[in-house]
């Protein structure tokens, strides 16, 4: 997988590091500000199934770019594990976000105050997304670190 001759893995890593972040911040803020809800719902659901979705992408690359270069395999072992971890932790942080923008109501911007809700899963769905966030900005810093030890030594 190549664009212009270049392989698609860095590429599509880039989108991983710039949206995985942005992501688990956007999640912690929407866990604890409640009145910022209504503004980063959305924000949060589509920057989590977008990262989720380049992480996988990412994996896809990275597998065909080892199996083109099979000499890499030894230095790339421990990457190519973190990578996979963090797109199995991207996957389940969207589904987490996806529940967090369900479960948690919140302030309207609508003068109506259509969208409000209150649910007793307020604190169930702060404290998995809180927890979410955190595991994936972990496994984003285990990926980029593997990965740029497997690069630059």
């Amino acid at each position: 997988m190549e664009l212009n001759g270049v392989p698609l893995h860095p590429l599509i890593v880039h989108a991983v590091v710039v949206l995985g972040p942005l992501a688990a911040i956007t999640g912690l803020v929407f866990a604890f500000v409640p009145r910022w809800r209504w503004l980063l719902r959305w924000p949060l659901v589509v920057l989590a199934v977008v990262t989720a979705v380049a992480s996988f992408l990412a994996v896809v690359a990275g597998e065909d770019l080892l199996s083109s270069r099979p000499e890499l395999a030894p230095l790339v072992e421990d990457h190519e594990e973190a990578g996979e971890l963090l797109r199995n932790v991207s996957l389940a942080f969207a589904l987490v976000a996806g529940f967090g923008a369900w479960a948690l109501g919140g302030a309207s911007a609508l003068a109506s105050g259509r969208g409000a809700r209150e649910t007793r899963l307020r604190i169930p769905a702060m404290a998995v997304l809180v927890v979410g966030s955190v595991v994936l900005g972990y496994a984003l810093f285990m990926a980029g670190d593997t990965g740029a030890k497997a690069v630059w030594g």
